[in-house]
């Protein structure tokens, strides 16, 4: 590696070069090495007709968008070394599929071929990095794939092994108190300004659009459903006013800037039925007082989980915890929609209409879930130009909202849609801020009961969706914030308590299509010809967050506009969501596996060292969880309902009894939140 750097400081470096086949590579390549003097002239043929041989009978495209040809020869006098990126990549036949972009051009006597199977070995890992094959792409000087190649060495050689998934920096601080507050701020602080700087890139604009409508879209139907439950007390209107001013707060004062707040399904849940109480109870006018007194005792309940460092017993959690509850959220993005779609069929037959308008929601619904999803597999399509392919998938799912939008409107048929209505749900007050003290004295008390289970869920998901964003999959770089984020989102929901305002927590299925939506991805392709994405990059910033919620603020400012846009075509948007957060997980990967030939089983770390029986024993242990789980959800009893953070809660143990059944390495490699690194791909 050492030669390669030595070669490349000195110049050997061409970047963005238009070729078409190895034969033009190796040419451009060797013309480069005779103009710069480190071949003669005369030995240039030699060489082209060498590697050009060599390339016919045995190819050097290795993989990963890389190949390797070269030529030893006593007729040579120097080594030399090229790294050559191409323009455009070009199918050379490499084992995993993947297009030829790098090109390490390699030359030299006969006596240096002994140090090319390290040269060879050292350059398979260095392109097997991620994180250095991204910066390879976007380096615009020798120099700059320079500092990427040494960046390399220092994570791969130098440093110190990585460290476990449960002990990663942002969970293993001391005991004491404001010491996981201390060591988030300082982490974070000095990526504050790359924060900006790094969020101003055109993917920034796909992110933020589409990401708009993906939170306006919950921002709304969430909060007209609570509307309709609490008698307008809490709408639309102050769900969105809500979402924007925390999410503005939040993305400007939290250490992880990608983590998108909203009002979530469970959330929803305890707040009706928060409501249901108060009109047992008799406290029906008072309701916006108890609100808020729950909603101060959760504020400091969280804040003081904060300040006690207690998110370090998120390290207790596991992959198998994390899969239930992303599958969960993303399973109640997908139900709400369905059920939206078919309450029109039930509108419509109790009403004695005919069933046109409710097909033509399906159709607009299906339709934006369809396009989104194609253009966004088009980034790994044959056709078109690399950029073309990138902005198709970057903007698919505005683009297909886009067309649904002008489709229903083109047929004339929108404005006998169901479309966004705001301004109708939002609740009218005497005041600005919550009436606190008209509340018997008994309720102010009373309302730690019910905040406890409040702060439980707030910790739970707040900390379970800044797991799933860290994941080491998401090969994000600038450091975790788990006790931070935890205490500005305690003090947002003191503040919306006070305004009696929807609360607001990190959304698990907005805050992974927000990653995604940022990340550079690769296809990969397995032993059996199965593909996958797997990202490479992932853009972290607070622009995007920051522009999203001003937005949705302006929203409020422009609601006539809003009501413009079928519903229907946000639920084809919720549909996306959740079916792309579920093809991500691997617990619903190993779902179909069930009903699959175990001789087709793709071959990855787990598979390969645990039986395929104790491989579906542990798949129907999470699906039984999730079942209870869902029905927990849509339970009739409200006390069962309410105690939802505690079946939550409930998922470390039952993991922890599972080492009592299961063989303990099996568990590890079930469980394990990525590949070890033994099984990542390298070439020799």
């Amino acid at each position: 590696m050492k030669r390669l750097i030595d070669a490349i400081s000195r110049g050997s470096c061409l970047l963005n070069v238009d070729a078409n086949s190895m034969a033009d590579i190796v040419r451009t390549g060797i013309d480069y090495l005779v103009q710069s003097g480190r071949l003669p002239e005369n030995q240039s043929q030699i060489v082209l007709d060498g590697i050009i041989e060599r390339e016919r009978q045995f190819p050097t495209a290795i993989g990963h968008a890389c190949a390797i040809p070269h030529y030893y020869d006593d007729r040579i006098n120097d080594p030399a070394v090229v790294f050559i990126r191409l323009k455009h990549a070009v199918n050379m036949g490499a084992p995993d599929g993947i297009a030829t972009r790098y090109v390490f051009l390699m030359v030299g006597p006969t006596s240096h071929a002994s140090d090319h199977l390290d040269t060879l070995s050292s350059i398979a890992r260095m392109m097997s990095d991620n994180v250095c094959h991204f910066e390879l792409t976007y380096s615009s000087t020798p120099q700059e794939v320079l500092d990427a190649i040494e960046r390399h060495l220092t994570r791969t050689v130098l440093a110190k092994p990585a460290k476990p998934r449960e002990v990663t920096e942002g969970l293993k601080t001391s005991p004491r108190l404001f010491s996981g507050l201390k060591a988030d701020f300082v982490r974070r602080l000095k990526h504050y300004k790359s924060d900006f700087i790094d969020g101003l890139r055109a993917k920034s604009i796909a992110s933020i659009v589409f990401m708009y409508f993906a939170c306006v879209a919950p921002a709304v139907t969430f909060g007209g459903l609570m509307g309709s439950e609490t008698d307008g007390l809490i709408g639309a209107g102050p769900m969105l006013l809500s979402t924007a001013v925390c999410g503005v707060l939040y993305s400007l004062l939290a250490g992880g800037p990608l983590i998108i707040l909203g009002g979530i399904g469970p959330l929803l849940i305890f707040t009706i039925i928060l409501y249901q109480l108060c009109q047992d109870m008799n406290l029906t006018e008072h309701f916006l007082g108890v609100y808020g007194w729950v909603g101060i005792w959760t504020s400091v309940l969280t804040v003081v989980l904060a300040v006690t460092n207690a998110s370090n017993l998120m390290r207790y959690f596991t992959r198998f915890t994390d899969e239930i509850f992303s599958a969960l959220m993303s399973m109640i993005f997908i139900y709400k929609a369905i059920e939206a779609l078919v309450a029109g069929f039930r509108t419509a037959s109790v009403e004695g209409l005919t069933n046109e308008k409710p097909l033509l929601a399906i159709v607009l619904a299906v339709g934006t879930f369809y396009i989104a999803m194609t253009l966004a597999d088009f980034r790994r399509s044959k056709y078109l130009f690399t950029w073309m392919r990138e902005f198709l998938a970057d903007f698919g799912p505005s683009i297909a909202l886009g067309a649904m939008v002008g489709a229903a409107w083109w047929l004339g048929s929108a404005a006998t849609l169901d479309t966004l209505e705001v301004s109708a749900t939002a609740s009218e007050r005497s005041g600005m801020f919550v009436d606190l003290w008209g509340v018997p004295l008994w309720v102010k008390v009373a309302a730690i009961g019910p905040a406890v289970l409040a702060a439980v869920l707030v910790f739970l998901s707040q900390n379970i969706t800044a797991r799933l964003v860290n994941s080491p999959q998401n090969k994000l770089e600038k450091g975790e914030s788990y006790h931070l984020d935890l205490l500005v989102v305690g003090l947002l929901i003191g503040m919306c308590s006070l305004f009696g305002w929807p609360w607001m927590v990190a959304a698990t299925v907005r805050s992974l299509a927000h990653v995604r939506a940022l990340s550079d991805t690769e296809e990969v392709v397995g032993n059996k010809g199965e593909s996958r994405e797997q990202i490479i990059h992932v853009q972290e910033n607070r622009v995007t967050g920051l522009v999203i919620h001003l937005l949705i603020g302006g929203s409020l400012l422009a609601l006539p506009l809003l009501e413009y846009v079928p519903m229907a075509a946000l639920y084809g948007i919720f549909l996306y969501m959740g079916f792309v957060s579920l093809r991500n997980i691997q617990f619903v990967e190993r779902l179909g596996w069930l009903f699959m030939d175990s001789s087709l089983y793709p071959v990855n770390h787990y598979t390969r060292r645990v039986p395929t029986r104790t491989i579906h024993l542990f798949t129907l242990v999470q699906f039984v969880c999730l079942a209870v789980l869902c029905v927990v959800n849509v339970f009739p009893s409200q006390p069962v309902r309410i105690l939802f953070p505690i079946f939550i809660a409930l998922l470390v143990p039952v993991r922890a009894l599972l080492s009592r059944f299961f063989d303990s390495d099996h568990l590890a490699h079930l469980d394990a939140d990525e590949a070890p690194d033994e099984e990542e791909l390298h070439w020799c």
